[in-house]
């Protein structure tokens, strides 16, 4: 079959059947009959008179599929494929699909523009070729090598339809990658499955990443923007509403969904300013919402990106600018790893509280009832750090490094929590409380702050396959993606879903993705998942069977209640003065 069919011809890979229907001698050659030289000629004039009939249908139908595929934007012309089922081997396949690749949103990110708001994608003409993905952002890869891949010219965006002439609702998705890498058409994240499955317009887009765009480098001086990467988002919003119209989606029902730093990114932009009436709905999972920079951490990193390239301490904005990408993305990469900050609970990359548009810690906006008052799903998985487990090998190092990581934000009461974990001195207590550190605790405290103003609901993935299990890395970060996606067997960690469970996989995923697709429809999952509210703080737990359970973990979540998790620095103030910031770090 062919897999792929492209706008040239809409029988690309294989031959055009309409010329097969035209074999003018056919019929005499099997009489055996003879004849004369003038019904050579009829049969000539037949045979081209079918064969310009042939032409005429081609035309017809090329034309037909140019109106379906080739759309106007703001910036011009655009031309996508069919594209066919990719993989016919797995489970759950999806229909062909109408998809555009790597239609530019934003101008180049390079040179004069590297570190400033993003401009609008420059107009062109003629109409665009978006067969292809577009390169990625500048990032390392997932290697032991220093290679960096991407490109600065990376704002582009992806959108996928079913082949329907309905408007349809729309989701744009924003990629995880820990700030530092990913892009909009990783292989899971394609979304063949989800846009048929669930009847979407899906948009995934490419923003700014790592030192590009998730570090604040005003502490150097020069016109920079604290935030690339958000404002990069913001104008992908923007593109989408004014143009998500000509690709059938509905500008005014938007729901903007992603997934760990792409969950941070959406809790993000329900409290920027900018953001607001760009989305109507939002989906947050696993968003590591507390590492959120102050200026204070950003200070220590655009300090640490200079010594990293070997660069005088007076290095400016405007001297960042006259580097190669490739070298600040790879000292970027070394000192997340050498500076010896994430025992500290301290990473690199993050959005940064800059006033505009992120006017105040996302937690505190939620809790001041500043955020946009969109319905919200959150949830988590139940072993996101599961890593943790293999960190340390003494029992004493565990509680030691519990009570460091906890510390950095609070000293008053790490203690209290620690001591809700036991100690954190068995391998999975120190795990869960990394996890929970990262992903549980803030999403509880965003659920239980937006419930009070808007429709939320909140969920945790506990699936885990057998052998997951018996590694000892149960429901890990990221493995709810593959059910979301109606894809669980494209993940990188397939190998270890695909030992057994496939039944119960296959009905999980049918479970979520109505529960997502309703939601995405209507504003609400189905009703069999109750709102999130602080009297029973229900949860939607995602296993082979799926349960409601009220008030989960209620004894850790309450020790978490009093912990300031917004506060980095309060246990390092001697830093944070170094800093030239009030201890408190945000000053």
């Amino acid at each position: 079959m062919c897999r792929r069919a492209a706008i040239r011809s809409p029988w690309a890979c294989r031959p055009p059947k309409l010329v097969d229907m035209v074999r003018p001698h056919e019929n005499y050659r099997d009489s055996g009959d003879v004849f004369p030289e003038e019904s050579s000629a009829a049969a000539r004039l037949k045979a081209e008179q079918a064969h310009e009939r042939a032409r005429r249908a081609y035309e017809e139908a090329q034309n037909a599929l140019a109106d379906e595929l080739t759309v106007r934007t703001t910036s011009g012309w655009v031309r996508g494929v069919i594209e066919e089922d990719l993989r016919p081997d797995r489970p759950i396949s999806a229909g062909p699909v109408l998809t555009w690749r790597g239609i530019p949103f934003g101008d180049t990110t390079a040179g004069d523009n590297r570190f400033r708001a993003p401009q609008p994608a420059p107009a062109w003409e003629g109409v665009r070729d978006c067969s292809q993905f577009g390169p990625p952002a500048p990032q390392p890869t997932y290697s032991w090598t220093d290679r960096i891949i991407g490109s600065e010219d990376c704002l582009h965006l992806d959108i996928v339809r079913p082949r329907t002439e309905k408007k349809l609702p729309v989701v744009v998705y924003l990629h995880g990658g820990s700030f530092i890498m990913g892009s909009s058409h990783m292989l899971m994240l394609r979304g063949f499955e989800l846009a048929t499955r669930m009847d979407v317009v899906y948009v995934s887009i490419n923003f700014r990443l790592n030192s590009l765009g998730y570090l604040d480098l005003r502490s150097l001086g020069g016109d920079c923007s604290a935030n690339p990467a958000v404002a990069d988002q913001i104008l992908a919003l923007q593109w989408v509403r004014e143009n998500i119209a000509a690709f059938g989606g509905d500008p005014d029902s938007v729901t903007l969904m992603g997934e760990s730093a792409g969950g941070a990114a959406v809790l993000t932009l329900m409290t920027s300013p900018p953001a607001e009436g760009l989305f109507h709905r939002a989906i947050a999972q696993s968003p590591p919402i507390a590492m959120i920079h102050s200026r204070a951490q950003s200070t220590l990193w655009a300090r640490e990106l200079v010594h990293r390239l070997a660069l005088p301490r007076r290095t400016s904005v405007e001297d960042l600018r006259q580097e190669n990408f490739a070298d600040l993305v790879r000292s970027g990469q070394s000192m997340m790893w050498r500076a010896g900050e994430l025992i500290h609970l301290n990473s690199c990359y993050a959005p940064t509280v800059d006033e505009e548009l992120i006017p105040e810690h996302p937690i505190a906006a939620f809790e001041n009832g500043h955020q946009h008052q969109v319905p919200l799903l959150i949830g988590t998985n139940s072993d996101e750090a599961s890593f943790g487990k293999f960190l340390f090998q003494r029992q004493s190092s565990r509680e030691r490094a519990a009570l460091r990581l906890l510390a950095s934000f609070d000293p008053q009461h790490a203690p209290e929590v620690v001591a809700a974990y036991d100690g954190a001195v068995a391998r999975e207590d120190f795990a869960h409380l990394l996890a929970d550190a990262l992903f549980w605790a803030p999403s509880t405290r965003i659920a239980a702050a937006h419930a009070q103003v808007a429709p939320t609901w909140m969920y945790r993935f506990d699936f885990a396959s057998a052998v997951l299990k018996w590694l000892g890395l149960g429901a890990m970060h990221s493995m709810e993606l593959g059910n979301v996606f109606g894809d669980p067997h494209s993940s990188r960690a397939s190998f270890l879903t695909n030992w057994g469970s496939r039944a119960e996989m296959e009905e999980l995923t049918a479970t979520m993705q109505q529960h997502w697709s309703a939601f995405i429809h209507g504003g609400r999952p189905k009703m069999s998942w109750p709102r999130y509210g602080l009297k029973q703080r229900a949860t939607m737990i995602f296993d082979a069977e799926a349960y409601i359970e009220n008030a989960p973990h209620e004894l850790k979540r309450q020790a978490w209640e009093g912990y300031h998790m917004l506060e980095w620095g309060s246990g390092r103030p001697e830093l944070v003065k170094s800093l030239g910031f009030q201890p408190s770090g945000w000053e």
